[in-house]
């Protein structure tokens, strides 16, 4: 699929979210990315005139339907005009210089954290916290600086903070993301 240059496409997430690397896939390098804190802001970033398109989720191979992006969908009379399918891999994310014997707590969307069920069973003494988005949990161990603490997100919520990756959480599913404009 072919956009303008530098087209301004929103996604619901932080810097790093598994939606800007399905953005990237489906319209390349050269859009401008609008993160936006909830999928209410990003359903409503063309009505507001911040984007020009908008990158939903709209289905994962474990988790199913994601029932808030189609509500949304049919709320705003957008139209679906291209979708791509991204390998979901999680991440084990700790601040530099971490080790995994360090991690005490790992932090992510709870989808997440369900899709990485046989690292947790494989690894009993880590305590799980649920938090709004995978890459915001990056964020947030990130400023904490805590080497007690990891995030579990994509590769690229760990390349875009600028850390390292303790560890794969595994390959956990796919997810379906489905493009809309004007």
């Amino acid at each position: 699929m072919i956009v303008e240059k530098h087209a301004r496409v929103a996604f619901q997430g932080e810097r790093g979210a598994f939606s800007e690397e399905a953005a990237v896939k489906l319209l390349g390098e050269e859009i401008t990315l609008v993160p936006r804190p909830t999928f209410e802001a990003a359903f409503s970033a063309i009505r507001d005139g911040v984007a020009d398109y908008i990158l939903a989720p709209i289905e994962n191979s474990l988790a199913g339907s994601i029932h808030r992006s189609f509500d949304l969908l049919v709320e705003s009379r957008l139209n679906i005009i291209g979708e791509v399918i991204i390998p979901i891999v999680h991440n084990l994310i700790g601040v530099p210089g971490a080790a995994f014997d360090d991690i005490a707590v790992v932090e992510s969307h709870p989808v997440a954290l369900a899709q990485c069920e046989r690292f947790f069973s494989a690894h009993p003494q880590l305590k799980r916290i649920a938090t709004e988005d995978t890459a915001g949990s990056v964020r947030d161990v990130v400023r904490a600086g805590d080497r007690t603490r990891a995030a579990i997100a994509g590769r690229r919520a760990a390349d875009s903070a600028a850390f390292g990756v303790a560890g794969r959480a595994g390959k956990c599913g796919q997810a379906f993301a489905g493009l809309s404009a004007r």
